[in-house]
């Protein structure tokens, strides 16, 4: 059964989303990420991705006293990216109770670093975070597009021992209009061996159920939530 993840985005401390990753399309659901944490925590959910968008713009994590309060006072296992650009950035996660990091533009811009944190901290502990748009992979919170293909992303991570991809299609991602099954699917059939986590555009439970099917790891769900599209009480049937 595919694993449902929820998602908190933060800016200020505060429960946003944003719109294709644009800063200035900002919507704030919920000033107490915590409480937004409770309620996930109550209908049975179990994982959760917490999202430091301040950090992603400021190049160093910025929100990790939410990430302290939610692992402190839940029982979810959190997986925490944004931010995250050195040796200290990344204790201090998981100092903060952390259950993974989710690494994007290190994996660009310093693939030693991420290959070390691999060697370092296991394979278990660390997400790669591939976040594309027409094929290519995006950095700095999705505001810098590359000429590297996902695929040759993938593969490449694949030979460093890389064993979670969680795959943002920025497209798709706070629009509510589907996400990229079609794209997913040919991840799956190319690299079997990796647990890969959709993320971006989930509106249906339909959708959740079609990216099963397709042999998903696992799916990242924000605004299809806070917009009341999925609702929790749907959710629950995924949990084991």
């Amino acid at each position: 059964m595919i694993r449902i993840v929820p998602a908190i985005d933060l800016i200020d401390g505060k429960c946003v989303r944003l719109t294709q990753g644009d800063y200035a399309q900002k919507k704030v659901y919920n000033e107490d990420p915590l409480e937004v944490a409770h309620m996930f925590e109550d209908h049975g959910l179990k994982y959760l991705h917490l999202v430091d968008l301040d950090g992603a713009r400021q190049k160093h994590v910025v929100n990790h006293k939410v990430l302290e309060r939610i692992t402190s006072f839940t029982k979810l296992s959190v997986d925490f990216g944004g931010g995250i650009k050195t040796d200290d950035d990344l204790k201090l996660v998981f100092r903060c109770g952390a259950t993974q990091a989710t690494i994007g533009s290190v994996a660009v811009t310093n693939p030693q670093l991420l290959e070390t944190w691999i060697q370092t901290y296991g394979s278990e502990k660390i997400i790669l975070g591939a976040d594309a748009k027409d094929g290519k992979i995006a950095v700095s919170g999705w505001q810098d597009l590359t000429d590297k293909d996902i695929f040759d992303f993938f593969e490449e991570y694949k030979q460093k021992k890389v064993e979670y991809v969680l795959c943002t299609d920025i497209s798709r991602d706070g629009m509510l209009q589907g996400t990229a099954i079609e794209l997913y699917e040919q991840l799956v059939a190319r690299f079997p061996d990796l647990k890969i986590i959709a993320s971006g555009g989930v509106t249906h439970a339909d959708e959740i159920d079609a990216l099963n099917r397709k042999g998903l790891y696992a799916v990242i769900i924000g605004k299809a939530i806070y917009e009341g599209k999925i609702t929790l009480k749907e959710l629950e049937k995924y949990q084991s």
